[in-house]
C-alpha cells in the first residue's frame, strides 16, 4: 500500500496535518492559507510544498488528487465564545470544501472545528457529505483529556465514500504507520475506556476521562489565547477595539488589535526569570506539570517583561516544537498569537483519530444520511 499523498485547506501553522500524518504516515501535496501569517509558517516549514491560497477562489478541476483531505476550517461562525452567525457568517467555508470534495473526491476527510459545531450548522456539513456520496463519523476531545492544562473541546470528524464498504483503507494506513507516529506525546495519551461514553448529538462521544480539566469552570470552549491568559494571570477575554466590554476573541479579526497590559496575580513577580517555579502557576501549578510531563519539556515563562501574554508558551500549550510558530521569520508577536490561536492541538487531534478508527467495523460506522 503506498503512503496516502496529503491535501491541506484551512491550514494554519499545520497541527492538523502533523496528526493525520502522525496516525497514516503520507505526505503533503499542497495546502491552502491566505492567511499571510499562515503563509510564512507554511513557506517556513513546506517550501516546496504549494500553497493554494483562497480556497473561496480555487480551481479545483486544476488540483492535484490527493487521498486524504483535511481541513480545520474557521471555528468562529459556531464557537460560544462568537456570535454564532453559523452558515450566515462570511467566515463559513464548508460549502467551499464540499465544493472541493466533489471534485477531488478522496479516499479520506478530515476535519476539525469547535464542539459548537455540532449544535449550530453540523447538520448542513452531515447533509452535503450525505448528497456527494460520503459517510461519516465523529467524537468530540477535549485538550485536558490528553493532560493539556487547558480544556478547548473539539470536534473531529472524518468521512469516506459511503460506495468503498467501509473504512478498510483508513485502517490499514493507520496500522501499518505506527512507527510514523510521534513518540513521547503520542504513546502519552490516555483516554480511558470510550465504550461506555456518554450519548451525544447523534454519536458516543468518551465520557470516561481519566484526566481531569486545568479549571473547568473558567475555560469552556474559548480559544487557547485566552486560555492561556488565564494561566498567564488574567481569565478575561481580551477586548476588541470599538466594543464595549470583553469582546470574545474568537469573534474577532486579531489582525492589528490593540494589546491590553495584564496583571499577573498569584503567579508571583516577575523576578522569577526562567517563569518555570509553582509559585508562577498559582491553582494551575499542578496543570502545568501535567502538561509539561506529557509533552517532555517544561513551560515557557507566561508573560513577557511587559506582561504580556509570551508566544512560546502559547507554542507549548498546543504542544508544538520550540520556534514552529515563534522562530519563523518575519513574523510579528500579533501574527504568532493569531496563529496559534487558530491552531489545532495535534496530539488531542490524534486521541480523536484513534477514537474513530478503534469503533469504525464496517458495520458499526455512523451514517451521515441515517
Amino acid at each position: 500500500m503506498t503512503a496516502p499523498r496529503i491535501g491541506s485547506v484551512c491550514t494554519g501553522y499545520g497541527g492538523l496535518d502533523i496528526a493525520v500524518q502522525a496516525v497514516f504516515g503520507g505526505s503533503l501535496a499542497w495546502v491552502a492559507d491566505n492567511d499571510p501569517g499562515a503563509a510564512l509558517i507554511l513557506a517556513h516549514h513546506h517550501p516546496k510544498v504549494p500553497n493554494l491560497g483562497d480556497i473561496t477562489a480555487v480551481d479545483w478541476h486544476g488540483v492535484e488528487p490527493v487521498d486524504i483531505y483535511i481541513g480545520g476550517y474557521p471555528c468562529q461562525p459556531f464557537s460560544t465564545a462568537g456570535k454564532r452567525k453559523g452558515t450566515s457568517d462570511a467566515r463559513h467555508l464548508w460549502p467551499h470544501i464540499a465544493r472541493a470534495l466533489g471534485v477531488l473526491r478522496p479516499r479520506l476527510a478530515v476535519f476539525e472545528n469547535v464542539a459548537g459545531h455540532l449544535s449550530l450548522g453540523f447538520d448542513t456539513v452531515l447533509g452535503d457529505l450525505a448528497a456527494l456520496g460520503f459517510d461519516a463519523d465523529w467524537c468530540c476531545v477535549r485538550a485536558s483529556d490528553i493532560g493539556a492544562a487547558h480544556q478547548r473541546n473539539r470536534l473531529f470528524f472524518y468521512a469516506w465514500p459511503a460506495d468503498s464498504g467501509g473504512p478498510g483503507l483508513a485502517r490499514g494506513w493507520a496500522e501499518r504507520t505506527t512507527a510514523h507516529r510521534r513518540g513521547a506525546v503520542a504513546d502519552a495519551i490516555d483516554l480511558g475506556e470510550h465504550g461506555s461514553g456518554a450519548r451525544g448529538t447523534g454519536r458516543d462521544e468518551p465520557a470516561a476521562r481519566r484526566l481531569a480539566a486545568a479549571h473547568p469552570a473558567g475555560v469552556g470552549e474559548r480559544e487557547p489565547a485566552d486560555q492561556a491568559q488565564s494561566l498567564a494571570g488574567s481569565g478575561q477575554a481580551r477586548q476588541e477595539p470599538g466594543r464595549g466590554g470583553g469582546g470574545a476573541a474568537a469573534d474577532a479579526d486579531r489582525d492589528g488589535r490593540e494589546e491590553q497590559q495584564r496583571s499577573e496575580p498569584g503567579l508571583g513577580t516577575r523576578r522569577d526569570a526562567d517563569g518555570r517555579g509553582p509559585q508562577r502557576w498559582g491553582p494551575y501549578a499542578a496543570a502545568v506539570e501535567r502538561w509539561a510531563q506529557v509533552i517532555g519539556r517544561p513551560a515557557p515563562r507566561p508573560t513577557d517583561d511587559l506582561g504580556r501574554l509570551n508566544p512560546p508558551f502559547v507554542e507549548w500549550l498546543m504542544a508544538l516544537d520550540d520556534g514552529h510558530v515563534t522562530a519563523v521569520p518575519g513574523l510579528s508577536r500579533t501574527a504568532q498569537l493569531k496563529a496559534l490561536g487558530n491552531g489545532v492541538v495535534w496530539p488531542q487531534a490524534v486521541a480523536a483519530l484513534r477514537i474513530l478508527l478503534a469503533r469504525s467495523e464496517p458495520e458499526a460506522w455512523g451514517r451521515a444520511a441515517a
